[in-house]
């Protein structure tokens, strides 16, 4: 395969949104049209059915190792390899699939860096579950994930293109979470489990 076909079938597969592909078969309300209207496991999760919502983040995850993993098993060079971790991210946000109308990437985010290197992937997971645990707030959660992604990436490869493909992806969540930004600093961001 060539770069560009690896490159095109992670953004296709990145473009699968289980949020609602998940509620759709589990005949639930489509997450677009109610609370944050973010297609994400947070968002499902405001269902009530926390099995939807688990669905939603492993699926998420899923895709964005699979992308990653796959383009590796199928020998692509590590140049290409970190194109697939951006294109895949970028189904997800801006999937082709629902007109370009995708979810904020944390889950997906998580799947391509343990797919880039599983310790990575661990110490993002680590804390974000320590940030949700200690804060209750999913997004305030993503975000501080996002900023310490880069520093894990650096101690863990060195400043390179594993490193500034990283600092790519926090770039891109961070902006993804503009509106979370205002609502944090309004003080109406909800908490987790609870409605918006």
């Amino acid at each position: 395969m060539t770069p560009l076909l690896f490159v095109a079938a992670a953004y296709l597969i990145g473009s699968l949104s289980f949020a609602v592909i998940v509620s759709k078969c589990m005949r639930l309300p489509d997450p677009r049209s109610f609370g944050s209207g973010n297609p994400g496991a947070t968002n499902v999760l405001r269902t009530g059915r926390k099995s939807a919502a688990a669905l939603t983040l492993l699926g998420d995850a899923a895709k964005g190792w699979v992308a990653v993993a796959g383009a590796q098993a199928l020998g692509a060079d590590a140049g290409t390899v970190l194109l697939v971790a951006l294109a895949v991210f970028l189904g997800h946000l801006f999937p082709v699939f629902f007109r370009f109308k995708g979810g904020k990437g944390v889950a997906t985010a998580l799947g391509v860096l343990v797919g880039l290197n599983p310790w990575l992937g661990l110490a993002c997971l680590a804390t974000w579950l320590a940030m949700a645990r200690l804060l209750r707030i999913s997004s305030l959660s993503a975000l501080v994930t996002a900023l310490l992604a880069p520093v894990y990436a650096t101690l863990l490869t060195g400043w390179g293109d594993t490193a500034m493909a990283v600092l790519a992806l926090a770039l891109l969540l961070i902006y993804r979470h503009k509106s979370n930004l205002i609502k944090l600093a309004n003080g109406e961001e909800s908490r987790i489990g609870r409605p918006s």
